[in-house]
């Protein structure tokens, strides 16, 4: 299957970028490209489709939104909102949901600008069967509000969960986990869950 995903090409910022994040209190990291970490999640999504189906799934952070595209073209799943903080890049997202809307079935695609802190004003808490995310543990002053959104976020009844991709840098992950357990969910960390990723991974690390 074919994705086209579109990013901003100019490579560089502009004075808006930044009056943008000011506004909106986010960082402007998912201007900036593809994140290797939302390409391991996407390559994740689409190896364990049946984990979605069926489901309602919110990607959060999303960048330019390609694991929830992924989501939304080849697992079944019910719903996949495609979310970010930044405006712009939400403009982002829609321009590549509307280029790969064909691809998408019966599954009800969207995408949303949500700040973390303000998820309680977003009128879709207690929704969600999954969260997806790749590197949004990062920026630290960011970890309050983003355990509050996944709490709030996922539903209450059942069965759900949050798939979170991140590298460690330093003891970001660490603190972001500590968030986690101080909002009462649970967490397990798992670091060879794929041969493939593992293989490439070590050839990059030679």
């Amino acid at each position: 299957m074919k994705f086209l995903c579109s990013q901003r090409m100019d490579g560089r910022p502009n004075l808006s970028d930044f009056e943008i994040s000011n506004r909106y209190n986010v960082d402007n990291t998912g201007l900036v490209c593809h994140w290797p970490s939302e390409e391991v999640l996407a390559y994740f999504c689409l190896s364990h489709a049946d984990m979605f189906r069926s489901k309602r799934v919110i990607e959060l952070g999303s960048g330019y939104g390609l694991a929830g595209l992924v989501i939304a073209a080849t697992t079944e799943a019910v719903e996949v909102v495609i979310s970010d903080g930044n405006p712009q890049v939400v403009d982002y997202i829609q321009h590549n949901m509307d280029t790969n809307s064909g691809a998408f079935g019966s599954t009800k695609v969207r995408s949303m600008t949500l700040n973390w802190d303000q998820a309680e004003a977003s009128n879709i808490s207690n929704t969600f069967d999954v969260i997806v995310a790749s590197d949004c543990a990062f920026f630290k002053e960011f970890h309050k509000g983003l355990a509050f959104a996944v709490k709030l976020l996922l539903r209450n009844a059942g069965i759900s969960e949050a798939i979170f991709f991140s590298p460690r840098r330093g003891n970001s992950l660490d603190k972001f986990l500590e968030e986690i357990e101080e909002n009462g969910m649970h967490f397990c960390v798992t670091e060879n869950y794929d041969t493939e990723v593992l293989d490439a991974s070590s050839r990059v690390h030679e």
